[in-house]
């Protein structure tokens, strides 16, 4: 497979692949292909199903594949940011944010996996459900704004607010913590938590949360009497 992201802030990924290669993405993700595309539509067991409706995606996955010829299709984004291109290998799995995944090569598995500290789940805003990649091949994530990298060493950490981590090395690990002092809480405007994610392993932030955009066009939203 050869793929190009296109179209700057409102990205679109374009796949270029061989006769009966085959790409996998979210039910609802292509935005244009040719002709000789198959579409199969399967939920890959009910335990894979339940797993991406909690984690926010389609019960169901589409797996295209070029037929007769080479084949392109295209995947373009939900919300103005970044498409990034992950390799994925057997020996360095990742852990997404809810929502992140976009397609992948055929070789990569999608699976749920659950943030080991409750805590870290329902306060740290990354989300008590994660994605993980697996497997090998080339994935496609999803990022709000721009993308920010940092390789953190064994036992470094870096403290986020919440929203802000959408993918890490498996071998990361995410926990909150409090923000001290009444004032800093009260009139800080950072919130009660922050994400505390400790190397060693490479963190990918977003500089434009969905949320946070989501929280601002709210105040500017008639509500009805």
């Amino acid at each position: 497979m050869r793929y190009e992201v296109k179209g700057g802030n409102l990205p679109v990924v374009v796949c270029e692949l061989g006769v009966n290669e085959t790409v996998v993405s979210e039910a609802g993700a292509m935005s244009w292909m040719s002709p000789n595309m198959k579409m199969e539509t399967s939920a890959g067991g009910i335990g894979k199903a339940i797993g991406r409706m909690f984690s926010r995606e389609s019960m169901f996955q589409n797996r295209y594949t070029a037929q007769g010829g080479d084949g392109m299709i295209a995947f373009a984004s939900s919300f103005p940011g970044e498409i990034r291109a992950l390799q994925i290998t057997p020996d360095r799995p990742i852990i997404a944010q809810k929502s992140a995944f976009l397609a992948s090569e055929a070789g990569v598995n999608l699976d749920v996996v659950f943030q080991k500290k409750l805590g870290a789940g329902f306060f740290g805003g990354e989300g008590f459900i994660m994605q993980k990649l697996s497997g090998n091949g080339v994935a496609f994530i999803e990022i709000d704004g721009s993308a920010v990298e940092y390789e953190l060493g064994a036992g470094q950490s870096m403290v986020l607010d919440t929203g802000y981590l959408v993918a890490m090395d498996a071998s990361c690990t995410m926990d909150i913590k409090t923000v001290s002092g009444v004032k800093n809480v009260v009139f800080g405007g950072e919130g009660l938590f922050n994400t505390v994610v400790t190397g060693p392993g490479k963190i990918i932030i977003q500089t434009m949360p969905i949320s946070n955009v989501a929280a601002v066009l709210k105040q500017f939203i008639p509500t009805g009497k």
